[in-house]
C-alpha cells in the first residue's frame, strides 16, 4: 500500500472527490491498481493506492498533483511551495498559508506584515484581504524565506510568478470573482442557469475546488455573486471590484 497526500483540498460541497476520481481513472486506468480518496488534516486529500502497480501509480500521482512536505524538517529556505490561505483576517500581523506541514505538529506558515506592506503598500492586512478578494483555501505559490526549527516558525514571500498574477488581477480594470468550495463545472452550470455566462470574459481553474472568474467590462462582481450564490450552496466568494467611472 502507498499513500500520497496531494496538493489539493476537498471541502465545501465535496464535489472535488468525484472530479478527482475521474482524473485518476484517466491517469491510472491502464494500471493494476485500486485507490481510495479521503480527506486528512485540514482537508488535504490523501490517495491510498494498492495493487501490483501501486509504486508506479504513486509516482504518477505525485507527478500529476504534487505532494505536501508532511514534516517541518522537509521545508527548505529558498524553496517554492503551493499552499492555501487559512484563517484569513484572524490576526493583524500577516496572512497565514497552509503548505501541508503535519509533523511534529500541524503548522501554518506566515506572510509577515512587513513583507505584505513592503509589497503592496501601507494597508492593514484586513484591508488587503478585502481589496484583493482573498478567501480561505485560495491556492497561492509561496517561497520560504526563513525557517526556525526550534520555534517551529516558517516565514514566506509570494513567488515572482504569483506576485505578477496578483498585481495583474488588481490593476487590469476587470471585476473578478474567486469561487472556492465547489468544482468549476458547477460554477459554469450556475452561470448558464442564471443567464450570466455572457458576462464572463474568462474562467480559470486555480485548483480542484477553486475557480477564478474574470468578468466583462461593465459587469460588477456583487451582482454576479447575488445571482449565482443561491445555486452554489457550498461555495465562498471573494471579489476584486473596480469603481465604475461616471
Amino acid at each position: 500500500m502507498r499513500e500520497v497526500v496531494i496538493l489539493e483540498k476537498v471541502y465545501g460541497d465535496r464535489s472535488g472527490f468525484e472530479k478527482l476520481n475521474k482524473k485518476l481513472r484517466s491517469l491510472l486506468g491502464e494500471l493494476d491498481v485500486e485507490w481510495k480518496l479521503s480527506a486528512v488534516k485540514k482537508n488535504w486529500v490523501k490517495v491510498t493506492l494498492s495493487g501490483e502497480d501501486e509504486e508506479v501509480s504513486a509516482n504518477l500521482v505525485r507527478e500529476e498533483f504534487g505532494e505536501v512536505p508532511y514534516s517541518l524538517k522537509n521545508v527548505e529556505e529558498g524553496q517554492s511551495y503551493r499552499g492555501r490561505f487559512i484563517d484569513l483576517g484572524k490576526v493583524g500581523y500577516g496572512a497565514y498559508v497552509d503548505i501541508g506541514v503535519f509533523r511534529p505538529a500541524p503548522k501554518d506558515a506566515l506572510l509577515p506584515l512587513y513583507y505584505l506592506k513592503k509589497t503592496f503598500g501601507d494597508i492593514p492586512v484586513r484591508g488587503m484581504i478585502r481589496r484583493f478578494g482573498w478567501v480561505d483555501n485560495l491556492p497561492v505559490e509561496v517561497e520560504v524565506t526563513r525557517v526556525e526549527f526550534g520555534a517551529r516558525e516558517v516565514e514566506l514571500a509570494f513567488t515572482e510568478e504569483q506576485l505578477k498574477r496578483i498585481k495583474s488581477w488588481i490593476s487590469d480594470g476587470f471585476d473578478k470573482l474567486f469561487v472556492v468550495g465547489t468544482i468549476s463545472e458547477k460554477v459554469e452550470e450556475a452561470l448558464i442557469r442564471t443567464g450570466h455566462g455572457r458576462d464572463v470574459k474568462r474562467l480559470e481553474e486555480l485548483g480542484l475546488m477553486e475557480t477564478l472568474l474574470v468578468l466583462k467590462k461593465g459587469t460588477q462582481a456583487p451582482g454576479i455573486i447575488k445571482a449565482i450564490g443561491p445555486h452554489l450552496p457550498g461555495a465562498v466568494f471573494g471579489a476584486i471590484k473596480f469603481e465604475e467611472k461616471p
